[in-house]
């Protein structure tokens, strides 16, 4: 599959993680970034498919990212996956444009069902 996917968490080894889960659906066309604005500027230079963004992060947070990222574009398909499981979060992350919300811990099979529909969706 050669949508390409934006990878977006602080933490390395969830990237890592989240990186060979997608790889092992097939997607092979993936990028990183460590916080929301590395991600606002990879979004703009690369137009992914889709982001897979944290909420929690230094520099600027998940939110904040997704505000920038739809006001960019705002037919951005991005999925939030965080550890924050609070409803105020995902509901200003729905608010916002998110077509998903996964709470971590996740399975794979989540991320790979998530990814796989908001992609699907998103092309009508």
């Amino acid at each position: 599959m050669d949508e390409k996917i934006l990878i977006v968490d602080d933490a390395l080894f969830m990237r890592v993680n989240l990186k060979r889960i997608l790889t092992e659906a097939g997607y092979k066309n993936l990028l990183e970034a460590e916080n929301g604005e590395v991600a606002c500027r990879l979004y703009e230079t690369e137009k992914p498919d889709l982001v897979l963004m944290d909420i929690s992060m230094p520099v600027m947070d998940g939110i904040a990212a997704l505000k920038n990222i739809r006001k960019q574009d705002n037919t951005a398909v991005v999925v939030m996956c965080s550890a924050v499981g609070q409803e105020a979060m995902i509901m200003e992350s729905v608010e916002n444009g998110a077509m998903e919300f996964i709470v971590k811990p996740f399975k794979g099979e989540q991320i790979v069902s998530a990814v796989k529909n908001c992609l699907e969706n998103s092309r009508g």
